[in-house]
């Protein structure tokens, strides 16, 4: 599932391409929202939270989108086959004169007004990639663990109204760069690490942000999440293992959809 780099990485691409500019084309492809006219509208700017996107338009209203597993938008030139948007895993197309931005697989669509965009928002922890994490929203998620004390940390980390943004990706490399055990229940991790944990996994995803913005996501480097049976770069004697979410004996089922976790035996082997 996209997380929060990806959806801030979308979101600028959105407006860079179709923002400030009349839709001369607004295809919603959704049950509830497909008879909604958005034509001579225009995009006035896009931002993600978590992993959520919203797209907001010169007439109040907002086009919430969540990309679940698979979604993406792809943006190609108005008036080339690219463009057309063709095929049944489109849901929206939206074009300006310029450029036409193509969205196959999304999980959810929904047109609302943008003040209720708070509604939203306000049942999800803080935005993993604010600019105040560091100072403010890491001690707001900080204290909000507090009430999962019982849960394994690698799953606490997982639950978006702790900390909106986190998926399995960046959960497994904030584990591994302070040596956490995944499955740590969160009550026997010290609150100085807790919090330090969640300031460490702001710092990832910004620099991911950085480096992705400027030459892709290909570009950025995993220590540990997709590196299975590789030797870990920090220890240098364990391979890595993946484990399901539920344990480190268990093996997910990716059939299932299981949550995995990639992590050093050795490195993060207890607590």
């Amino acid at each position: 599932m996209p997380e929060a780099d990806y959806l801030r990485l979308t979101a600028q691409r959105l407006q860079a391409a179709i923002g400030g500019a009349p839709l001369q084309r607004a295809d919603l492809r959704w049950p509830n929202i497909a008879g909604h006219n958005l034509l001579g509208r225009s995009l006035i700017n896009t931002y993600s939270y978590g992993k959520h996107l919203f797209l907001q338009f010169d007439d109040s209203r907002s086009l919430h989108v969540h990309l679940r597993m698979e979604g993406l938008f792809r943006i190609a030139r108005t008036g080339t086959p690219q463009a057309r948007g063709a095929g049944h895993n489109v849901r929206a197309v939206l074009g300006t004169a310029k450029w036409t931005a193509i969205g196959s697989e999304l999980g959810m669509l929904d047109l609302l007004d943008t003040q209720d965009e708070k509604r939203i928002l306000q049942k999800l922890g803080p935005e993993i990639l604010a600019p105040d994490f560091i100072t403010n929203g890491a001690l707001v998620a900080a204290a909000k663990l507090d009430g999962y004390k019982d849960w394994p940390i690698c799953a606490a980390l997982l639950e978006q109204q702790i900390v909106a943004g986190i998926g399995t990706i960046w959960m497994a490399e904030s584990l591994w760069a302070l040596k956490i055990h995944p499955w740590a229940k969160v009550g026997d991790i010290p609150a100085a690490q807790r919090l330090e944990l969640l300031q460490t996994a702001h710092k990832l995803l910004v620099r991911c942000v950085e480096i992705a913005g400027l030459h892709g996501l290909g570009r950025v480097t995993r220590k540990v999440h997709g590196q299975h049976k590789r030797f870990c770069v920090r220890c240098g004697v364990s391979q890595i293992a993946v484990s399901a979410l539920s344990g480190p004996k268990n093996s997910p089922d990716q059939g299932a959809f299981d949550r995995v976790v990639f992590w050093c035996p050795v490195c993060q082997g207890g607590y």
